[in-house]
């Protein structure tokens, strides 16, 4: 029997899938070919979720740990017993310490509308620590919205009608990979793919040109094409006249970015720069399709801030086939009938996610005494890891692990729970790369003793006292009040639509900006007079920011971009992504490993103060000189020497508070050395 289902993973593509049950197990998973956009394929990593759902390592049942810390030693107990155990300690720890000496730590290890946030009322009626959740988006977001504006972007199908495509910060066939159709489609009509990336990955491979730009340089790069358009007059001067403001002071900015000045900062020649700015400005229909990658930088929404500003210049935004796209699915956004933000008390303690680090080994009045970790690994994925793991292993910290597998954070745990797949459960969800809304329901019971996120928060609620209306909502309930929601995205969307499992389009025009920008003034900001007023530049700046950290005793950068076998740390568990990724690897530059003395294949160890890795190299011009590339996160567990989050900071960008992951200054030497 074949079972609709969704991919839950964080993707922008958030594939229909098919699930093909037999004796009440998964035997198939294949993409759904009545999907309007994923179209019946799927990633490799998708094709592999039989064996993530009925794994030998799978958690089962609760467990309780029976060694040190760190050890990963447990022993098997009832749920009855833990659930106990947990909600005791939290009355415990609230009443000696106070309920912010709790915090629950969670993120995207599912994407589905309901169990995603299932935790929140819970912990917001607790009256814990509040977590921000910074660590991915919110400097992207910022930037872009300081251009351009709240709400969705240029539809990716649209891009099929482009002549000029340009990739910035993106993999796209790893990480966007139904995007690819619609960008070879326009290509066989003619179009100029362009890949902008620090290093040649899988898609700068396939591009017709790629700039391999340096790290956080991306800002500089996009004023110097600015200057270019504006100097040689290839700019839609009737789109600038009445969709944009602070022209003038934009054009004074640009020139200080000249094709030359730009090549010494993104290391690019001055002609490839000339280049790629006269083909956006004479194209008919020039797309960019931004990728997270710019953000990841200590001025990464600056970064992202500019590179929006391009098609305005152009009129990219009134062209059919031009535009920009960051992300998109705008509906269901109002989540507070689950999330209850109501029930949290006023001048409540908020630690940002990226410092968990810090939160666990420095904050104080009160400590953190009790961390609750669900849909998230953050001893892999946090920032400056050792420091992560260093609060973990505190006797005095109590660690509760929601989780599918003995990862490296619940080998820290005091109890874990075993958590339901998002193949056993009912959910809702919405994609960040396509405008479809799409309902899943269960396509086996919970394997083992599993449970859903929201039946575990809704147990413990009920032993703790919680007596509010939330607490006793089922999946179908939260579904149906997201679809009451006043939104005109929602419009024609019905419950009864959803349930047979076909996603439904929301009511999203496949060019948003046709009809204004949702900004203060309406229209797209070159000056952005809410970042002035925030104290902030603002005009666009492309003078790139270093990790100030050890900038005298390391010269080269480090960036850990998104492995084709893993997502973030999910599929570690699976032996044969694991085996196809193969031991952890840092590309370098021939030069680079020459003047080290680092042959292909060797052992070495990347450091800077804040740890060390040890890698395999791998020696090839796929990288710039002066740049390491890590791609993937492993788990050390399972892959020693893994873990590249040890050389990353805590620091947050400029905007959005988001980690500046891809800004890290480090040295390789051979293992020994």
């Amino acid at each position: 029997m074949w079972k609709r289902a969704v991919c839950t993973k964080d993707c922008p593509d958030t594939c229909g899938l098919l699930a093909e049950v037999k004796d009440g197990r998964i035997v198939t998973v294949k993409g759904d070919p009545d999907h309007p956009f994923t179209e019946g394929f799927i990633c490799r990593k998708a094709s592999h979720f039989p064996e993530h759902v009925h794994s030998p390592k799978r958690i089962t049942t609760p467990l309780r740990r029976t060694g040190p810390k760190g050890a990963g030693n447990f022993e098997p107990i009832g749920w009855d017993q833990a659930l106990d155990e947990v909600a005791s300690r939290m009355t415990s720890v609230s009443s000696e310490f106070g309920p912010q000496a709790i915090l629950p730590y969670s993120y995207a290890g599912n994407m589905g509308l309901v169990h995603r946030n299932a935790g929140h009322a819970f912990f917001n009626r607790l009256g814990d620590s509040c977590l921000n959740y910074t660590i991915c988006g919110p400097a992207a977001t910022a930037g872009y919205e300081a251009s351009l504006g709240s709400g969705p972007s240029t539809e990716i199908q649209s891009a099929c009608r482009s002549d000029y495509i340009i990739i910035w910060g993106s993999n796209t066939l790893t990480t966007n990979i139904h995007a690819w159709p619609h960008f070879n489609k326009a290509r066989k009509a003619g179009a100029t793919l362009v890949v902008i990336d620090p290093y040649r990955n899988r898609t700068a491979q396939r591009a017709d040109v790629h700039l391999m730009i340096k790290p956080g340089t991306d800002a500089a790069l996009a004023l110097a094409v600015m200057q270019v358009l504006i100097d040689r007059d290839m700019i839609d001067r009737d789109f600038i006249a009445q969709s944009t403001t602070g022209f003038e002071e934009l054009k004074v900015r640009a020139a200080e970015y000249t094709p030359a000045r730009a090549a010494d900062i993104c290391g690019l020649p001055e002609e490839m720069i000339v280049r790629l700015a006269e083909g956006y400005g004479r194209a008919k229909a020039p797309y960019i399709r931004t990728g997270w990658g710019p953000a990841r930088q200590l001025k990464g929404a600056m970064a992202m801030r500019t590179i929006a500003l391009l098609p305005a210049l152009v009129g990219a935004f009134n062209k059919p086939g031009g535009g920009i796209t960051r992300t998109l699915g705008g509906a269901p956004s109002d989540l507070r009938r689950l999330t209850r933000p109501d029930l949290c008390p006023p001048d409540t303690r908020t630690v940002n996610m990226v410092e968990l680090g810090n939160a666990l080994t420095g904050l104080d009045d009160p400590p953190i005494k009790l961390l609750y970790v669900y849909l998230s690994n953050p001893a892999v994925v946090a920032p400056q890891s050792r420091e992560v793991l260093s609060g973990l292993a505190r006797e005095d910290l109590f660690v509760v692990v929601q989780e599918m597998f003995p990862t490296d954070t619940t080998r820290y745990a005091d109890i874990v729970l075993p958590g339901a797949s998002f193949l056993e459960v009912t959910d809702l969800y919405r994609a960040y790369g396509h405008n479809y809304i799409q309902m899943a329901q269960p396509v086996i019971p919970p394997v083992g003793q599993s449970r859903s996120t929201l039946t575990i928060f809704q147990d413990l609620a009920a032993r703790i006292g919680f007596r509010d209306d939330v607490f006793s909502l089922d999946e179908m309930d939260v579904i149906e009040a997201f679809l009451r929601e006043a939104s005109p995205y929602l419009e024609g969307v019905d419950f009864e639509g959803l349930t047979s499992g076909r996603a439904v389009r929301l009511k999203i025009s496949s060019n948003p900006y046709a009809d204004g920008f949702a900004t203060p003034s309406g229209k797209v900001e070159f000056y952005s007079q809410a970042m002035a007023d925030q104290g902030l530049d603002p005009l666009p700046d492309g003078q790139p920011l270093r990790d100030p950290d050890g900038r005298d005793r390391y010269s080269l950068e480090f960036i850990t971009p998104p492995h084709h076998f893993f997502l973030n740390s999910a599929f570690n568990e699976i032996d044969k992504l694991r085996e196809s990724a193969g031991e952890p690897r840092v590309m370098i530059h021939p030069e680079t490993a020459r003047t080290r003395g680092i042959a292909g294949g060797d052992p070495v160890r990347v450091f800077n103060d804040r740890g060390e890795c040890r890698f395999l190299a791998q020696v090839t011009d796929n990288t710039q000189g002066g740049l390491l590339v890590a791609e993937g996160l492993h788990w050390p567990s399972l892959s020693p020497g893994g873990g590249a989050n040890q050389l990353t900071s805590q620091r947050l960008t400029d905007m959005g508070e988001t980690c500046a992951f891809h800004c890290n200054l480090v040295e390789v030497r051979p293992q020994g050395n």
